[in-house]
């Protein structure tokens, strides 16, 4: 990435006045220094770039506005949250349809063919050159940009707990409705996931998942790769995307989200 002093309005409405390093494959969002926290957006953009394919992969517009592409809402919701706690955001520059971040690099769905009922065109016949040219160009700097971070947090201080900001649709092509409006993902780790739990389970009329609706359990994906094999505190926290799906949204969860979280921080760090 390059490195630069820049000025962006991530959230609609709202300027964040940050330092900010960019490449094609993440951006860092640094909002303050030494906090304890790194957030993360595995799923921040629904962008193909042109190395990839000429044609968004074949898709139509609207497939590429869907889940199937990023995480609706995500972006924002974790640059709010970033500002908030002071703290430094990294998040994706590509499609989750280019190659998934948050998969291991040998995983089946690493790279999708069909997904939620679309046929992906531009990922069905795919030689290992073009692979390669995804997982180098992509996939390996947004995590090689991760770790990067964590070094520099852990040279510098305390270890880091990582957040990693998701959303997920309403519901599948011809399943039922999702009845959760956050889900709190984790695997073998309860420093952060647990009391997180707890206090969300503490609000009126929110619905909370524990490990729904995916399981936390992923092997070789961000979380795993930079929460659990580091031995870092770490949690997933999948918002409900019809309820992030615009600003007023966005800021709604954002808030109701950071006092749960900024508990479940200070548990996990005592």
């Amino acid at each position: 990435g390059t490195a630069c002093n820049i000025i962006i309005g991530p959230a609609p409405g709202k300027e964040y006045r940050s330092v900010m390093q960019q490449g094609p494959a993440f951006e860092k969002i640094s909002f303050g220094q030494g906090t304890g926290v790194l957030l993360l957006c595995d799923h921040a953009a629904n962008h193909v770039p042109e190395s990839v394919s000429a044609n968004r992969l074949g898709l139509p517009p609207d497939d590429l506005d869907r889940h199937i592409a990023y995480d609706v809402g995500a972006r924002s919701v974790t640059l709010l949250l970033a500002q908030q706690l002071g703290a430094t955001a990294i998040c994706s520059r590509f499609s989750r349809l280019v190659i998934d971040p948050n998969r291991g690099e040998d995983d089946p769905t690493l790279i999708m063919r069909l997904y939620d009922g679309s046929i992906i065109p531009g990922n069905r016949r795919l030689d290992p050159d073009q692979v390669a040219h995804r997982l180098d160009s992509f996939h390996r700097p947004y995590h090689a940009a991760i770790s990067a971070e964590i070094d520099a947090a852990l040279a510098a201080g305390p270890p880091p707990a990582l957040v990693s900001v998701h959303s997920f649709t309403p519901s599948l092509r011809g399943r039922q409705k999702r009845p959760w409006h956050v889900g709190i993902l984790w695997d073998h780790d309860p420093r952060l996931a647990m009391p997180l739990i707890r206090a969300l389970e503490g609000i009126d009329g929110l619905v909370v998942g524990d490990n729904e609706p995916y399981s936390g359990r992923l092997h070789g994906d961000t979380m795993y790769r930079h929460g659990l094999q580091r031995g870092l505190p770490h949690v997933l926290i999948e918002f409900r995307n019809d309820l992030i799906a615009d600003e007023q949204g966005q800021r709604l969860w954002a808030d109701r989200i950071l006092q749960p979280l900024k508990t479940a921080l200070e548990h996990a760090n005592g």
